[in-house]
């Protein structure tokens, strides 16, 4: 599994920055377009880090901030997609809020029963 999670938020990290290199390069745009660049990545670096865990909490506390990152991916995605001008971007914004919220959805399992086999 753990793998396989991997290449998913890495493929949702390179998927983000192709939807943001469509997107009008402008004053507006482009604080959101950084933020959600910054931490659409940050979810596979902090997943990643969780997996090199130190102990217990430090995973808990690293897959914890995966799911920070990816809950912000979707609200910069949903500002965007609100925002969004080019009809080509559609489906490409469609796709990127299902992925980002199936992958909330598996850091939330993870991360109980993270806390049911690793209680503080």
């Amino acid at each position: 599994m753990s793998q396989s999670l991997k290449d998913r938020t890495k493929k949702f990290a390179i998927d983000v920055w192709l939807l943001c290199s469509k997107i009008p390069n402008s004053r507006e745009y482009n604080n959101y377009v950084n933020q959600l660049l910054r931490c659409s990545s940050s979810i596979g670096a902090n997943y990643r880090a969780a997996l090199r865990g130190k102990s217990n909490a430090d995973f808990i506390n690293k897959l914890k901030i995966a799911e920070e990152e990816a809950d912000e991916s979707e609200y910069f995605l949903e500002i965007l997609q609100r925002v969004n001008r080019d009809q080509t971007l559609v489906e490409e914004f469609k796709t990127l809020l299902i992925e980002v919220n199936e992958l909330i959805a598996i850091l939330v399992a993870s991360l109980k029963t993270a806390r049911t086999n690793f209680p503080k």
